[in-house]
């Protein structure tokens, strides 16, 4: 396999970190792209205000699902640098990485800077024996022009080294330094992918300091997203704007219906164990089937959270408790919630057309039919539905035919 490694400060890893990688899987073609955050940088100290290990971490795998998603290639954050004591040399992260993958190509791929000071760096004689160098290049000036006599300098020198350079016109243009000075400003459009900058206001990081419980649905946003896998973005955003339109035209709460519809998968990535964890937090009552149904424990969890953590009121708090299961009598904005999940534009099911068009002319007729079809998907499957979803369809077809 050809691996791809990155390796950074990653403080915070921002849109140029990940349109270099991903043009460099490309233009290797990579089968897997390992990221790893630096614990201790060799070459500088970390700032003032830098993240946490922990925190650049997590940030740098929301990066790195993004990455995946974008290009279909294999991403890893590795931990390795941030655990291991002392300062976090290349070599013996490419060391270790040999041995532990001595049939796998190794390529280390770095920016114009680090590549036009390779020859300082930390034993770089043995990084070329482990990797092959692949360095990007941000403008066409700062690419061959000064690129050509480096590689030709390195080649020399480390007789035998695989060397490639390769040039980004457009690539995002900013320092760290000049980046985490613009985080407090809200001058970051263009700079960080939505779900990094929402880790970075609900992390409190870079001198940011939002009230959580008193956010903007332009605030919530992004803070929103950076709960998410980054497959599930799409699905939650056009959550938002189903709700937002099936709200006009009903007449429920807009900003309501977008703030549950933005917060009502927040707790979907966690695993039964978290979640079950999450459960015994907030004291949240779970009957036998729930015990036992991962997919079930989101809608509470992620209702649990919004109240806790971003302020939700009652009404709130019951369309994202609601909108797995439904239950009987609904409210207006549980029913929104429900339906907009049921059918955002990313949805592809048979019979989802049907369902949309049907929604559209009558909420309550389309509630049923949504309905309907969860109970008759999951006895299809030999799976038990759960009482909430029966009881809701038992009212809603004792009260849609009268």
């Amino acid at each position: 396999m050809k691996i791809g490694i990155y390796g950074g400060s990653f403080n915070p890893p921002h849109l140029g970190h990940m349109a270099a990688a991903e043009s460099a899987a490309k233009y290797l073609g990579i089968d897997e792209l390992l990221l790893i955050p630096a614990g201790i940088p060799p070459h500088k100290m970390l700032s003032a205000d830098a993240a946490g290990a922990e925190d650049r971490l997590a940030m740098t795998r929301l990066m790195g699902e993004q990455i995946a998603l974008d290009t279909g290639v294999k991403v890893t954050v590795s931990d390795m640098e941030i655990m291991r004591e002392g300062k976090s040399y290349t070599a013996d992260t490419l060391r270790i990485l040999h041995e532990q993958r001595p049939d796998d190509e190794l390529w280390l791929l770095m920016g114009t800077d680090m590549f036009l000071t390779f020859q300082y760096w930390y034993k770089p004689d043995e990084i070329v024996q482990y990797a092959g160098l692949c360095a990007f290049g941000r403008t066409e000036k700062d690419g061959e022009e000064l690129f050509a006599p480096q590689r030709k300098y390195l080649g020399q020198r480390f007789p035998g080294s695989r060397i490639v350079t390769m040039t980004l016109p457009n690539l995002v243009d900013v320092s760290s330094t000049e980046l985490r000075a613009r985080i407090p400003k809200r001058e970051t459009d263009g700079l960080l992918a939505p779900a990094v900058l929402g880790y970075i206001y609900r992390k409190h990081l870079y001198g940011t300091n939002l009230d959580l419980k008193r956010l903007t649905l332009e605030d919530l946003r992004p803070i929103a997203l950076s709960y998410l896998k980054a497959k599930r973005i799409p699905h939650v955003l056009g959550t938002e704007q189903t709700a937002k339109a099936l709200a006009e035209k009903y007449g429920a709460d807009v900003e309501k219906a977008r703030f549950a519809a933005l917060l009502h998968d927040s707790t979907k990535r966690l695993s039964m164990e978290e979640q079950l964890a999450m459960c015994e937090h907030y004291h949240i009552a779970l009957d036998e089937l729930e015990q036992r149904a991962l997919k079930l424990l989101h809608a509470k969890t992620g209702a649990a959270l919004a109240r806790d953590v971003f302020g939700a009121d009652d009404e709130i708090y019951n369309a994202i408790l609601w909108h797995t299961t439904g239950k009987a009598n609904m409210t207006l904005l549980e029913k929104v919630i429900y339906l907009a999940d049921y059918i955002e534009p990313s949805r592809d099911f048979d019979g989802v057309e049907d369902l949309r068009k049907v929604v559209w002319e009558d909420l309550d007729k389309g509630l049923e039919m949504g309905l309907a079809m969860t109970v008759e998907e999951m006895e299809q499957m030999g799976n038990p539905v759960h009482h909430n979803t029966l009881q809701a369809l038992e009212y809603l077809r004792g009260h849609t035919h009268e």
